[in-house]
């Protein structure tokens, strides 16, 4: 799918939001309708958990279920409308550098962590806390959260519909960009995963770039 020139070539130094995200850490950002949001993967195979919410009404949050059924496709990429449980329009992949981003895979939680990696992982850091840490601010609470998405991350699925944590398909500098189609919360947890080898067992900072209409 095409993308207008504007969006590829928008340059950092005319962002009007410039922030880096340290590895493990987290960021809540309110993105106005037209608005562009750019997620730069700044070293390579980072991923990126990532939640979607109506700025006017968080119930209407992400879904990836909507998401997957109604564009017949388990990955992301660019031209891909991300929808709400309630099928609306949250945001378009306006640009894509990746080439595909995973939403079944879900977010770590200590619970998973003890499940795929062992008992000793139990209070290893994970990308829920992140997201209650800073979605609070917003009201947005344990039964708020939802399935995500996981930029940057590649969770191959089989014909069986079982999947896998392959290496990433990212590098430094890759990026995704988000275009709000309404006023939207974008809630981003920088996986702090230790365990996961597609990043090298070696989290690394990622870098948010915002445009919004004038």
């Amino acid at each position: 799918m095409s993308t207008s020139t504007n969006t590829t070539e928008l340059d950092a130094v005319t962002a009007v939001h410039d922030q880096v995200v340290a590895a493990g850490d987290g960021a809540l950002v309110a993105v106005p309708a037209g608005g562009e949001l750019r997620i730069v993967d700044t070293h390579g195979n980072q991923a990126v958990d990532t939640l979607l919410y109506d700025a006017n009404d968080i119930a209407n949050r992400y879904s990836a279920f909507d998401t997957v059924r109604e564009q017949r496709a388990v990955y992301l990429t660019e031209g891909s409308r991300l929808l709400s449980l309630r099928c609306d329009e949250l945001a378009v992949i306006s640009a894509d550098t990746c080439g595909r981003h995973d939403t079944v895979g879900g977010a770590c939680s200590q619970e998973s962590n003890v499940i795929r990696y062992g008992e000793h992982t139990r209070h290893q850091h994970a990308c829920r806390q992140t997201f209650l840490r800073y979605g609070a601010t917003a009201g947005i609470g344990q039964r708020e959260l939802g399935h995500n998405i996981n930029f940057f991350m590649n969770v191959p699925v089989d014909p069986s519909g079982g999947l896998q944590f392959a290496d990433g398909l990212s590098g430094a500098g890759k990026y995704v960009q988000l275009r709000a189609s309404r006023d939207i919360l974008v809630l981003i947890s920088n996986c702090p995963q230790l365990n996961n080898p597609c990043n090298g067992w070696d989290p690394t900072p990622v870098r948010l770039l915002g445009w919004w209409p004038r």
